[in-house]
């Protein structure tokens, strides 16, 4: 399984991510021109790669040191936060940090994830200017976050990537993941420029999807503070 359902919260959760992935894979194929040939499972969609066993593993970890000998080197050295960060993620996905049977990460994977949340940090705090290297990273950032359940995080990395590429999609994803993070007014101000964006025809149903995602963010909420579901 994908998940571990067990406990109250993390079922909440799941919920909530299966409505965002729904929005990229379902709505996303129809409403956003996302398509084309596909293939891989969910870490090949943070890291970038398919496998590779042991020399995967070995040449992100000379990735991972390289760069680590940039950034102290040179503490704002902007690529080279980025090629760690990058490093850090791949390697979440390397040997025996992720289960490739359970389809999830490890306990080594998730601290190899916070590895790269804090080395994101640190790259933020630099206060870089937009750019596409920048939005790329910050895709890799959502994904590593949701992995992690930090959906603020996951909603501030997307945020980048929605003003970066200004699309409907990407416009419509930071709408979902700021609804389930709770910053309804930030969805709110998406999901307008996600149908701003969007094709008349197919409004409607994007809104449909929106304000489905917005109740069950809602609702979810909801019984998570109740202490039900």
């Amino acid at each position: 399984m994908l998940f571990d359902l067990r406990g109250r919260g993390r079922r909440n959760t799941v919920k909530i991510i299966y409505v965002f992935l729904a929005i990229l894979m379902g709505g996303g194929l129809v409403l956003f021109g996302i398509g084309g040939a596909t293939s891989g499972g969910l870490v090949d969609a943070i890291t970038g790669s398919s496998g590779g066993g042991d020399s995967s593993e070995k040449r992100f970890e000379k990735q991972e040191k390289a760069a680590e000998a940039k950034v102290k080197a040179n503490p704002k050295d902007e690529a080279a936060y980025i090629a760690l960060i990058r490093a850090r993620v791949h390697l979440a996905g390397t040997g025996d940090r992720y289960d490739a049977n359970a389809n999830t990460y490890t306990d080594a994977g998730k601290a190899q994830l916070r590895k790269a949340v804090t080395t994101w940090n640190q790259y933020q705090a630099l206060n870089p200017k937009p750019s596409d290297e920048q939005a790329r990273v910050a895709s890799q950032m959502v994904q590593a976050f949701a992995s992690l359940n930090d959906l603020s995080g996951a909603t501030g990395a997307q945020e980048i990537v929605a003003e970066s590429r200004n699309t409907a999609g990407t416009y419509s994803q930071l709408a979902v993941l700021a609804y389930q993070a709770g910053q309804t007014r930030k969805g709110d101000l998406a999901g307008k420029k996600a149908l701003a964006l969007t094709d008349k025809d197919l409004r409607s149903s994007l809104k449909s999807q929106l304000d489905q995602a917005k109740s069950q963010a809602a609702a979810a909420a909801v019984q998570q503070s109740s202490g039900t579901g």
